[in-house]
């Protein structure tokens, strides 16, 4: 399957459900609003260290997490924080964990690139490019052994199919016909650099195939096309037909990082990136088919209003305990002695 700009015709509104395409702007809209309200506290120094935003990358977030269960399991990056909300996780609990307050997700202690909701089957983000693969293979494994029918998603950037872990996690899916969808998220860049510069071949799509892995090619902004590939490969995986590799080619409309400008990319490279916007897009489509602007205007301004009020309950929110910095680690012993100047 392709779409758009990868060779097959975009999405029109006459092929998809307006109704679920209208929730599914909405959903991205909370996304987007939420990385802005992040970028806004980290701006105004509320959220210490980095921050990877995701604005432009939110229809694979969108269109990927709407076709799971909520006891199907996700696994993301260190630009995770548009899957963990679409996966489910409460926006305010979001919100106070990259502010590391009580209440957050993980009472504060995984912060934005290590977010995570056991609640609503999101097993964490992971700070180490392609380190999230072998988790995700892993708790496919568990399922398998179990017995049970819920699919695994792991989602990664480009830059981490250079890595060792993606042909090892890939390889060891396909051996044992695990139920895992790979998701490629390709915004072209690793971190600072093109990713095409240092990448062999022909990318995520070619190697999986190359193992025997079933992998469908897509235009990442086209929130259709995410939806649609998504909901194929999530109903192959539940018929054992697993795994499958998705890779979605997308765009970082930002820099790496919150902070980061950005200067690496060519002059007017990203300004002209905006006119693919899936944001842009949907809303075009959605307009096209007759729903109307007013209505999308609210579900925006909806969207915003939520993550500032989320963004200021979070700033005014009490820091976590300091004790809790000693729960949940695991240690050769007991975790008080290493605070102590015994020994």
């Amino acid at each position: 399957m392709t779409g758009g700009q990868h060779g097959a015709p975009a999405a029109t509104a006459s092929n998809h459900d307006i109704p679920r395409l209208t929730a599914l702007h909405g959903l991205m809209a909370r996304i987007r609003a939420f990385e802005r309200a992040a970028e806004t506290g980290q701006n105004r120094g509320l959220v210490l260290g980095a921050v990877h935003l995701s604005i432009g990358q939110e229809a694979v977030a969108a269109g990927v997490c709407a076709q799971l269960r909520r006891d199907d399991l996700l696994l993301s990056t260190h630009r995770g924080h548009g899957h963990t909300l679409a996966k489910g996780a409460d926006a305010r609990a979001m919100m106070l964990e990259l502010l590391g307050k009580a209440g957050g997700t993980s009472d504060g202690r995984g912060g934005s690139m290590h977010i995570a909701d056991f609640s609503v089957g999101m097993l964490g983000a992971n700070g180490v490019v392609s380190a999230n693969i072998p988790i995700a293979v892993g708790a496919a494994q568990a399922i398998r052994l179990k017995g049970g029918d819920q699919v695994v998603v792991c989602l990664f950037g480009d830059g981490a199919i250079n890595r060792g872990p993606f042909m090892e996690g890939l390889n060891w899916a396909k051996v044992f016909n695990l139920p895992v969808l790979f998701v490629c998220e390709d915004n072209g860049w690793s971190a600072t650099t093109r990713t095409s510069t240092l990448t062999a071949g022909e990318g995520a799509a070619a190697r999986a195939r190359s193992m025997d892995v079933t992998a469908i090619e897509i235009d990442g902004n086209d929130l259709v096309a995410v939806d649609e590939a998504t909901r194929d490969a999530v109903a192959r995986l539940r018929a054992g037909e697993g795994p499958i590799l998705i890779h979605a080619r997308t765009y970082r409309l930002l820099g790496h990082t919150a902070s980061d400008p950005a200067g690496y990319r060519p002059a007017g490279e990203a300004e002209g990136r905006w006119s693919g916007d899936p944001m842009r897009r949907n809303r075009a489509l959605l307009e096209a088919a007759g729903v109307p602007a007013a209505e999308l205007d609210a579900l925006e301004q909806a969207a915003t209003d939520e993550m500032t009020a989320a963004l200021d309950a979070a700033e005014a929110a009490p820091w976590a305990p300091a004790a809790l910095a000693l729960e949940d680690v695991q240690d050769a012993g007991a975790p008080a002695r290493f605070w102590t100047r015994e020994g």
